[in-house]
């Protein structure tokens, strides 16, 4: 059930929705007149009940299918306790406080230093947003009294040129660097975090593999890479991982590693940094890999894990914080894709989709408790 117009003015209704909950999945319309997040209750057996749609007070970018281009649009702080979500459309960022059970409660809206925010990133205090507009850029904040976002003096950072499709950003574990993808110049940038909170002179690195998209961190410090693969390719997708090497380059681990199948732009992992799922958006479906000590990926099973219905094309995806369950974006069908994850060897079962959602209208980003 699709529940709307709930947010800071009727708190009251939105515990209750969540009071039972074991956590909760959050999606963005990236509406181009009203953005707002929905959240879904979640049931301890991994199910999605009853929804609550909170205004972000800014306006998303519209669209049709995924026209963010982007992974982290809609991002929860580390420690769970907030959420950020980008305007796209009126070039702010919107904080909400998450309670335990899951619903929110909106905080502050503050401009991103930039044109058409499509990412952010959090370390303890730390927020990064990347601006995919423009000449392309990252500024930062620090989180203030009342979790303000206030901006860093000489923080904005640029990226290699105009339009080169900045895609995601994340920061290494230990907080040292952060990483960022340029889809359309296909190149992994590397900065170091300096003690104030600036970054460092850009290290770039030419991904030698094609469709450079999204970065994530697993707890050992790789960064895993999602590719869309070469252009025309049948089944093409892949999936890297990378060390990042204290002088800002990085040197792979596992190189290009199919996904066998089509659109992969989006990956997440477990908390306990075993395995990493990604989504492939061109085949409707979910490919899973485990992640070595060392970093190295090596296929679950027979690598396609799970799948949504023909036409579904799931985006973006994530990781319940407990580790147990799986959740796409399915931009085409209006709904999310359900999966449990097999705690002995990562597969997945499908639990099939939930909620009823507007069709093909845009909505990027997912976050999951």
């Amino acid at each position: 059930m699709f529940a709307v117009g709930v947010g800071v003015a009727c708190p009251a209704l939105a515990s209750a929705q969540f009071k039972d909950a074991a956590g909760a999945v959050f999606v963005m319309n990236n509406d181009a007149s009203e953005n707002e997040v929905i959240a879904f209750a979640r049931n301890a057996n991994g199910t999605l009940g009853e929804s609550v749609s909170y205004d972000t007070h800014g306006r998303g970018s519209g669209g049709i299918t995924d026209p963010l281009e982007s992974q982290g649009s809609l991002t929860l702080s580390r420690d769970h306790s907030l959420l950020f979500a980008v305007n796209a459309g009126s070039g702010d960022v919107t904080v909400f406080n998450v309670h335990k059970s899951g619903a929110l409660n909106f905080l502050s809206n503050t401009p991103s230093g930039g044109a058409q925010p499509s990412a952010i990133a959090e370390f303890n205090g730390l927020v990064y947003v990347l601006n995919s507009g423009g000449a392309g850029s990252l500024v930062g904040f620090n989180l203030g009294n009342g979790s303000q976002l206030r901006q860093i003096k000489n923080s904005t950072a640029f990226l290699t040129g105009t339009t080169t499709g900045g895609a995601s950003l994340a920061f290494s574990p230990d907080g040292q660097f952060l990483v960022v993808t340029e889809r359309v110049a296909n190149n992994i940038d590397v900065f170091h975090v300096q003690p104030d909170g600036t970054l460092s002179p850009i290290v770039v690195n030419p991904n030698p593999a094609p469709g450079t998209f999204s970065v994530a961190f697993a707890p050992n410090g790789a960064a895993i890479v999602s590719e869309t693969g070469p252009a025309g390719a049948t089944n093409g997708s892949a999936i890297s991982s990378y060390k990042v090497n204290s002088n800002g380059t990085v040197t792979a681990i596992t190189h290009s590693l199919a996904t066998f199948a089509a659109g992969n732009c989006w990956d997440a992992i477990t908390p306990d940094g075993r395995w990493v799922y990604v989504s492939n958006s061109g085949s409707d479906n979910v490919s899973g890999f485990n992640i070595g000590k060392d970093g190295s990926l090596t296929p679950i099973a027979g690598t396609i894990l799970g799948n949504n219905p023909a036409g579904s094309h799931n985006v973006d995806i994530a990781v319940s914080a407990d580790g147990r369950f799986v959740y796409t974006i399915n931009s085409q069908s209006g709904n999310i894709g359900v999966f449990a994850i097999n705690q002995n060897d990562g597969t997945l079962t499908s639990l099939g989709q939930a909620g009823d959602l507007p069709k093909s209208v845009g909505f990027n980003g997912i976050a999951a408790l």
